[in-house]
């Protein structure tokens, strides 16, 4: 196995041990699903929208991907401070390697996050139209997690206190998130939203996933992938060159 497979199964391991993160991060997805979805369902459903349970379902499931992809950064600052990073960047192993063996064990642990949550809401009431088309949903929960687990591993290879990097995260992580189209459409908002929602990766996304799980596009499945496999590359690049940077 290779450094990359190395950092990968490390990654995997680190989050198994950790039964209590692994309960405790579907807490949130649950209180969504289940406070919004049927909260808000009989109004979404007036307004003549459908089921809001079958609109929300993936939005909830890119959510629950977005805080585990982003918070797994939080690992350089830890291993930095007890000196685990020191020991693994002296190795005579390229540190492109690492990032990228990071990065994939982070993507990893935040898919099947998502997949789990994918389970969750099957028992909500949530339904696939097409298992045809699941097998594009689960590329863009990938995509979702790769490009945020490389975000978060960029912002972390420059943040250096530990207590700061959950609060810079809530402050990128929130707009994300309520302007992505996860908890309401798109369509008809003010065109300030439209347009700050139209540079969020996560609203393609979630327009992906939403698409291929069953409901209706807003910007197209072609464009969706795109989007997201383009900006996952730029940010997988900037955050390779910044992790290489990392002093020790």
């Amino acid at each position: 196995m290779g450094p990359i497979g190395i950092m990968w199964l490390r990654q995997l391991k680190r989050y198994w041990r950790s039964k209590a993160r692994m309960i405790g991060s579907l807490g949130q997805p649950i209180l969504f699903l289940v406070a919004l979805g049927f909260g808000f369902g009989p109004i979404y459903q007036k307004a003549g929208g459908g089921s809001y349970i079958q609109f929300l379902a993936p939005g909830i499931i890119a959510m629950s991907i977005l805080f585990t992809a982003m918070f797994s950064g939080l690992e350089i600052i830890w291993d930095r401070q007890f000196g685990f990073l020191k020991e693994t960047l002296v190795s005579p192993v390229s540190r492109i390697n690492i990032m990228i063996g990071r990065t994939l064990g982070g993507a990893t642990v935040a898919f099947l996050q998502g997949i789990v949550v994918l389970l969750l809401c099957f028992i909500i009431g949530f339904r696939i139209s097409d298992f045809g088309l699941l097998p594009l949903g689960l590329l863009f929960m990938f995509l979702i997690a790769l490009l945020f687990t490389a975000l978060g591993t960029a912002i972390a290879s420059k943040l250096e206190d530990m207590q700061a990097f959950p609060l810079f995260m809530n402050f990128i992580i929130m707009p994300i998130f309520f302007l992505s189209g996860a908890l309401f459409p798109l369509n008809g908002l003010p065109s300030a939203i439209t347009i700050i929602s139209s540079f969020n990766p996560l609203s393609y996304g979630v327009d992906g996933l939403r698409t291929a799980l069953g409901g209706s596009p807003h910007f197209g499945l072609g464009i969706d992938l795109l989007v997201v496999a383009f900006v996952t590359l730029v940010i997988g690049a900037i955050g390779s060159y910044l992790f290489s940077k990392i002093e020790i």
